[in-house]
């Protein structure tokens, strides 16, 4: 066998697949019989033509797990179950040196600047793959890339024991950082979302929800007597959240900035000022952030079992990319293996 079925990238809005290669991975690299690739919103942008970075002829996808097989002289060996942290860094900048490789000058990713996983196989230098345990499911183990960026999110926070939390955006990884916040001790954890089924998601998982007409700001402030909640998590990246990032938190407060937002956004820097806010902001996450993520899926103390999911087959890529973006299920995924798996 020297080929594979791969979707690639055509022209905006246009997915095809087709036979390609089979890749040859470069001396000291692995081959990755992908198992599952999560849908995202940076994968949504790429389709509609809206990322700056990504060509036409693309394989998207860097939400990746899978299972090695065939092995580099280092890392994972064949047949090891594995997820993929697909940061691609230059390892030359200043960030790079001081090992902050996350934040790269030149930070790229696979499945955006190079094949990525809507495919059969991809090929991988092994410090890119994280083994996980025998047993473990896969479709549950390709969370771990998003449940990353909420651990480097959480963490960056400087959560306390009993803090108020408010999450602005209840997707993905507004979901995932509003029960990792909990997990790490967020006395209550305050969501706010447009959509009627996530906010009702977000009940079930026992968070905190903004009523339909209500505001993060005016929630928060009721719950803390006024206060405001001790970190607020921008997960929705939209203009129209930016004054209650400020607005909903309290004096000497954290604002953590976790989605990116598509423009410049306004931010009210006098109420910056006058509460001294701290702001932080998350490029994706660290090396350890990947691993943590991957013991709390192994753990299964996030309940992540819990999120609606719906996996796609391989030639079904379009309509996985197309559910994604009417946002039925928190996390759409497209199984590579053949025939493809539909839950």
């Amino acid at each position: 066998m020297t080929t594979m079925p791969a979707v690639l990238w055509t022209g905006d809005d246009t997915l095809e697949l087709r036979d390609v290669d089979i890749p040859q991975p470069p001396p000291g690299w692995a081959l990755v019989e992908v198992a599952y690739t999560g849908i995202c919103g940076t994968d949504l942008a790429i389709v509609h033509g809206k990322h700056p970075r990504a060509r036409h002829g693309l394989i998207l996808g860097h939400e990746i797990s899978g299972r090695v097989v065939r092995a580099a002289p280092t890392g994972p060996q064949a047949g090891s179950s594995v997820v993929v942290e697909p940061l691609i860094s230059c390892g030359h900048c200043r960030a790079c040196r001081r090992g902050d490789t996350h934040v790269c000058r030149d930070l790229g990713l696979y499945g955006i600047d190079v094949p990525g996983s809507l495919a059969r196989y991809v090929a991988l230098p092994p410090e890119v793959l994280h083994e996980v345990p025998a047993g473990v499911d896969l479709r549950l183990a390709t969370l771990v890339e998003p449940l990353a960026v909420a651990v480097h999110a959480v963490d960056l926070a400087g959560l306390r024991e009993g803090d108020t939390v408010a999450v602005a955006g209840a997707g993905p990884i507004g979901i995932l950082t509003a029960l990792t916040a909990r997990h790490a001790g967020a006395g209550r954890v305050i969501v706010s979302e447009t959509s009627p089924a996530r906010r009702a998601l977000a009940e079930r998982l026992g968070l905190t929800v903004v009523p339909a007409r209500g505001t993060l700001t005016a929630t928060a402030h009721e719950l803390t007597d006024g206060e405001g909640a001790d970190v607020t998590f921008d997960a929705a990246g939209h203009p129209a959240v930016a004054p209650d990032l400020t607005a909903a938190t309290r004096v000497g407060g954290t604002v953590v900035i976790v989605a990116v937002h598509k423009e410049p956004t306004p931010v009210d820097l006098r109420e910056v000022c006058f509460k001294e806010l701290v702001i932080r902001g998350v490029r994706v996450y660290t090396s350890d952030d990947v691993r943590r993520a991957i013991g709390l899926v192994v753990d299964g103390s996030l309940g992540l079992d819990r999120l609606p999911t719906r996996v796609f087959p391989l030639a079904e890529a379009a309509t996985a990319v197309s559910a994604a973006r009417a946002a039925e299920y928190l996390k759409v995924m497209v199984a590579s293996h053949e025939g493809g798996e539909r839950s």
